[in-house]
């Protein structure tokens, strides 16, 4: 696995508050499909519905603010990593080398409902990870991401 987070999404309780609090601190995002995409450097920033983000890792949502994890009192902690990756054959290969670490695969890779091939897993503590491959969000040589233009799937 790269040295490489691509993408960091934060589980919201509402999107249009969470929104405009970003906003507010001069960030530009894109809305697109209930679900708000930030630039951030080489990487993105996004907020999701915390429920539904629990949902898409394969864990309980559980409480809002609870410390995550297997030892932890409040499940899932609101927040997935994502690494994405240049092949689905990239995507298995990190699933096994997940579970030879040590790791848990909550979800079965699979092509998802927005199209492209994708799993999550979590660490040893808990902490969830998505693992993807989506040729729409192209990867550079040091494997830093650039969000497309959503042009016409914005809200």
């Amino acid at each position: 696995m790269e040295q490489r987070i691509t993408l960091v999404t934060l589980g919201v309780s509402d999107l249009v508050r969470a929104k405009s609090f970003y906003e507010a601190l001069g960030w530009r995002g894109q809305e697109v499909e209930e679900t708000v995409f930030f630039q951030a450097g080489g990487l993105a920033l996004v907020l999701w519905d915390r429920d539904k983000l629990a949902r898409d890792c394969g864990v309980e949502p559980g409480p809002a603010g609870g410390p995550g994890g297997p030892g932890g009192s409040g499940g899932f902690g609101g927040i997935a990593l994502a690494h994405n990756v240049r092949s689905e054959a990239e995507v298995d290969e990190l699933l096994d080398a997940v579970r030879r670490a040590g790791g848990r695969v909550t979800k079965p890779a699979a092509v998802n409902a927005i199209g492209f091939y994708s799993s999550a897993f979590v660490d040893p503590d808990g902490h969830a990870w998505e693992v993807a491959y989506n040729p729409g969000f192209p990867l550079a040589a040091d494997g830093s991401v650039t969000l497309p233009d959503f042009g016409g799937l914005q809200n």
